[in-house]
């Protein structure tokens, strides 16, 4: 029997509470958008088979609270997480701010080779709601060397671009380590590490 799909990939939805994250994961995964906000009461994850390029992969989305409270155990979901989806509310100047707390903690505990993609939500906005300028989202993304778009969960502009975009770069990571292994004697198998004689 085929298997329908060639590898899972786990991404974590990260940022502060009230940005929009599920209703990202709700919006790609479910082709829904949900007008009230929903607050997520510690993590909640969804799934979804993608077509990259021709190769059937699934996405394990994991869904984060943002609220203080639930921090510490967020970080407890970081093990295995390949690609993080960073947002923040382009109407909310205190959610852009903090991204340096959201990027802190990464670095503390997700992998060192894992990929983010940073998403500023709400772009559908008007121009006196408007509190973090494009430019400034793109500033950020460059400087930790994150591809960024501004989405709208509401209008449904941009999530697909930017979920692909993340499951791409997972992809070229993985591609890169098998071949890092390769190159120093070391066998792929279903993700474990089989090192090859002494």
């Amino acid at each position: 029997m085929a298997l329908d799909f060639v590898a899972t990939y786990k991404v974590l939805v990260l940022g502060d509470s009230n940005v929009g994250k599920t209703c990202i994961v709700h919006r790609y995964c479910d082709e829904k958008y949900y007008d009230t906000y929903i607050s997520t009461i510690g993590i909640d994850f969804k799934q979804k088979l993608i077509n990259l390029d021709g190769v059937p992969i699934k996405l394990q989305i994991w869904d984060t609270a943002g609220q203080e409270r639930f921090r510490t155990l967020t970080t407890a979901y970081y093990r295995g997480a390949m690609g993080i989806l960073l947002m923040y509310d382009v109407t909310n100047l205190e959610s852009y701010n903090n991204l340096s707390y959201w990027l802190r903690n990464i670095q503390e505990n997700a992998s060192p080779d894992v990929v983010k993609v940073l998403v500023g939500n709400k772009c559908e906005c008007s121009a006196t709601q408007r509190a973090v300028d494009k430019e400034r989202g793109e500033k950020i993304a460059e400087n930790f060397d994150m591809p960024f778009f501004e989405v709208s969960c509401k209008c449904n502009i941009n999530i697909e671009e930017a979920f692909l975009a993340l499951a791409r770069k997972i992809r070229e990571q993985r591609e890169r380590r098998v071949v890092f292994y390769l190159n120093f004697g070391v066998n792929v198998y279903n993700d474990f590490i089989i090192f090859l004689g002494g």
